[in-house]
């Protein structure tokens, strides 16, 4: 048997809010399932959610699907073509000779663009500042050699010490639907 929708609707979710702050400072502790459904139902008028039950259009549940065998061979064709959009999209941030051309104002960009900095960086090797500033440098081209060595750090693919007079490349697999941008990227810049 399936269970019953009830819509809800609020014509101001800023009286919703003030309603349900009210409400809930009345209470000692958080409140339970069936207090919660009241204090919605308060908060549109109503007396409580049985009163709102009775006047809400019903219906029904969305029904159960039964379980399908996944097609892998699609699932992997939708991924690859995605993958490749996306490393289309991402190489716009990047020249002829795989710098970067400008960060990325979309937060989703930009730790794929941070993985190709961090990829030419050398290995199980500690660098002063004035090293991977360098290393960095040459990896873009709109002069913020610092936004991107702090970005580095942030995402935790560098380590640096206390003070910040060293710095090594944290080593770690870069994920794997990134591959094809890091070889495409790298490729340019051979």
């Amino acid at each position: 048997m399936s269970r019953p929708v009830f819509p809800f609707y609020a014509p101001d979710i800023s009286a919703l809010a003030r309603s349900l702050s009210k409400q809930w400072a009345e209470q000692t502790e958080p409140p339970s399932h069936v207090q919660m459904l009241n204090m919605l139902a308060r908060a549109i008028g109503q007396q409580n959610f049985q009163q709102f039950r009775t006047a809400a259009p019903v219906e029904p549940a969305a029904p159960v699907l039964p379980p399908v065998a996944p097609d892998y061979a699609e699932q992997r064709a939708a991924a690859a073509t995605a993958s490749n959009a996306d490393t289309r999209r991402l190489l716009r941030h990047f020249d002829e000779a795989g710098r970067l051309l400008r960060w990325p104002g979309k937060f989703s960009e930009q730790l794929p663009c941070i993985w190709t900095i961090w990829a030419r960086l050398p290995a199980r090797r500690d660098l002063s500042e004035k090293a991977i500033n360098e290393y960095i440098k040459r990896c873009e081209t709109f002069g913020d050699h610092v936004l991107l060595r702090r970005e580095l750090v942030n995402y935790k693919l560098v380590e640096r010490t206390p003070d910040g007079s060293t710095y090594r490349r944290i080593e770690q697999p870069p994920p794997s639907e990134l591959t094809p941008l890091l070889q495409a990227v790298l490729g340019r810049q051979a």
